[in-house]
């Protein structure tokens, strides 16, 4: 990612060196550029345990010099919610291409969540995501409604080194393979967009709680404080909203779900 920086001894790198690398995507390529720091900072600091003489705020200084990012930050488009079931109709293919963008509308997942989904991730009704893979770091546990199931059953077959959605040649399907499905179609909505327009259908279409719906999304709600004393995320609660989701998006209903604040969790 920093070919720069390739060829130079750890213990050389220092601020005005990762500045003189970064910068000239640091107002152009801000999440690029976020995400170089953040491995260059992990990098420092396995480099700091291996006892090498490094200096662990090397990233920290290249910030203060870099200054802050003029890049604005551009929401990704997403399909209005209450058009998303008429989208997924059209998914029917039985490709992998279609199969990965149907879990992910059923599972409201990132991306990456579902391109790198593995059939030994399946336990029951349930997916359980490895922290690694996620993007707080945190294991997640997706509940799956009937309709994920019968999408997971029909990729299984093609299935290949464990992953449910491979790439013809290696690896796994590519991010930008779905976003170029629906960029053919004459789309402005990517896969990502998916996300907002469920978070959307919670808000206009069902009495989900907030706390539910963050959950459902894999975001850390709430201070760190409230984070630390919750000991739950809300698997039960989730299940019924993501059953009613697949109801949603399969256009076999439509009912507001009554998912009380106070109800069971």
């Amino acid at each position: 990612m920093l070919p720069k920086l390739g060829r130079m001894p750890i213990e050389d790198l220092d601020q005005r060196s990762i500045k003189a690398a970064l910068e000239p995507i640091w107002h152009d390529k801000g999440e690029t550029a976020r995400k170089a720091i953040t491995r260059l900072k992990l990098i420092l600091e396995h480099s700091v345990a291996m006892g090498l003489a490094v200096d662990l705020q090397a990233t920290d200084k290249a910030r203060v010099l870099l200054g802050k990012s003029r890049q604005r930050s551009r929401h990704i488009p997403a399909l209005p919610w209450t058009e998303v079931p008429a989208f997924y109709a059209t998914l029917a293919e039985g490709s992998i291409c279609h199969l990965a963008l149907r879990l992910l509308i059923l599972t409201a997942a990132r991306s990456g969540e579902v391109r790198f989904a593995r059939l030994d991730e399946i336990e029951g009704a349930t997916r359980v995501i490895p922290g690694a893979r996620m993007k707080a770091g945190v294991t997640h546990r997706v509940p799956l409604s009937e309709e994920a199931l019968a999408v997971i059953a029909a990729a299984e077959p093609q299935r290949r080194d464990g992953h449910l959605f491979p790439c013809v040649q290696r690896g796994v399907i590519s991010d930008a393979t779905m976003s170029r499905m629906m960029e053919r179609r004459g789309m402005e909505a990517r896969p990502h967009g998916f996300r907002s327009s469920f978070r959307d259908w919670c808000a206009e279409a069902t009495e989900t709680p907030r706390e539910v719906a963050e959950a459902a999304l894999a975001h850390c709600d709430g201070t760190k404080t409230e984070r630390a004393y919750r000991r739950t995320d809300y698997l039960d609660r989730r299940r019924v909203l993501m059953e009613r989701r697949a109801r949603f998006v399969t256009g076999r209903g439509a009912a507001v779900i009554p998912l009380k604040a106070g109800a069971a969790g």
